[in-house]
């Protein structure tokens, strides 16, 4: 039976710009024997056609259909929720702005005539933009964000990530934002499966170093998952998570022979 193999990028496929050793020859054996490829990420700071020319310079050869970021997944819940007229005020850096007006979402600069507000990953988040985010909370605003990961990890550690941004608005609202559109939701599950592999879930398998949001978008999924230990999540906080995969590698280049 074919697979589907569903593969997050940072601390998965390479960690910043160095390709987990092994990540190349293991993509190009699951193709050659028929097996189809996509790689998912939460990371809003990149446009998709980024991560296309990131993949294809590192040795990956990919073509737009088979990267989902979050971005595009947000832009397609807005679709879904947002009445013709409606706008959106965004919070994050470029690539989410630009990658919502391609599908079409209506945007604004203005608090007072927005019905939803995108939380994404910004790395020039300010006191104005989280009083902009909570007066358009307070006049009747929905909040969705892109990711919930607290922080992305690269070569020499961690950053924050999205979380940050979600924590600052959760804290002066008192309460949960509305929607998280990337991993771990069924949002983006039932779209990688259904729309671009077209696959059931027990055909899927999920790889990815983070247990709140791989492992736990397949498991609910009923996707098989396997997590990598290349990035976040290390062997000494998998014995104590209450999420667990179906199996544990050291590295994605073990995938075309265990899983």
């Amino acid at each position: 039976m074919q697979k589907g193999y569903i593969f997050d990028l940072d601390g998965t496929i390479y960690l910043s710009n160095e390709l987990i050793e092994g990540a190349q020859e293991a993509i190009t054996e699951l193709r050659d024997r028929g097996d189809k490829v996509v790689f998912l990420t939460n990371k809003s700071i990149a446009r998709r056609k980024d991560y296309v020319e990131k993949l294809n310079g590192l040795g990956i050869q990919v073509s737009l259909e088979e990267v989902v970021n979050s971005n595009y997944i947000t832009a397609h819940y807005l679709k879904k929720k947002m009445k013709s007229n409606e706008k959106v005020f965004v919070i994050g850096e470029e690539p989410l702005f630009e990658e919502l007006l391609e599908e079409g979402i209506l945007l604004t600069p203005s608090w007072e005539d927005a019905k939803f507000v995108v939380l994404g990953w910004d790395r020039s988040f300010t006191y104005e933009k989280i009083n902009a985010a909570f007066q358009a909370w307070k006049n009747g605003a929905i909040l969705i964000a892109t990711n919930p990961d607290r922080t992305c990890p690269v070569e020499d550690g961690e950053l924050p990530d999205c979380a940050a941004m979600i924590g600052a608005l959760e804290a002066v609202t008192g309460e949960p934002i509305t929607a998280i559109t990337g991993k771990p939701s069924a949002l983006m599950a039932e779209f990688v499966m259904k729309t671009v592999l077209g696959m059931a879930p027990n055909q899927c398998i999920m790889v990815g170093d983070r247990l709140e949001t791989d492992i736990k978008m397949a498991n609910i999924a009923g996707m098989t998952s396997v997590l990598v230990l290349t990035g976040i999540t290390n062997e000494e906080a998998l014995k104590n998570a209450s999420i667990q995969p179906d199996h544990v590698l050291a590295s994605v280049a073990a995938i075309p022979s265990a899983v």
